[in-house]
């Protein structure tokens, strides 16, 4: 049985109510860079980080709220925070590979050309 709203700690809803507006101010933070960057691959970083610490705050707060007023520890949200961790980072590599691949095929002069193993220079010498 949930805990009525109007029951809830002073501090509760204060820190509750912070983690959502940190966390939906990051999130909107990286949707405006995704519209404000000007080239592709800076816009995939903003929305990453945004993203990540803004489900962050987000997934805090709900624990916090769903522990307290259930009078139980609700930590399932946890598992959206590992996914969204393990899945934005990884999406951001295989987006920028791609669109990589594609610049230089097209012969993009703006993106650095591919460094082959046998041009690195020897850590050794």
């Amino acid at each position: 049985m949930s805990m009525p709203l109007a029951d809830l700690p002073i501090w509760v809803v204060i820190l509750v109510s912070a983690l959502l507006l940190i966390g939906s101010g990051l999130t909107l933070l990286g949707a405006i860079g995704l519209l404000r960057l000007p080239t592709f691959y800076e816009r995939i970083h903003a929305p990453t980080l945004g993203t990540s610490w803004g489900v962050g705050a987000i997934m805090l707060a709900s624990i916090i709220y769903f522990s307290i007023a259930g009078s139980r520890a609700v930590l399932h949200e946890i598992l959206i925070g590992i996914f969204v961790t393990m899945t934005t980072p990884i999406t951001l590599i295989l987006l920028a590979r791609a669109a990589l691949h594609r610049d230089r095929s097209e012969g993009d002069p703006s993106v650095p050309k591919e460094v082959l193993p046998k041009e690195i220079p020897d850590a050794e010498a």
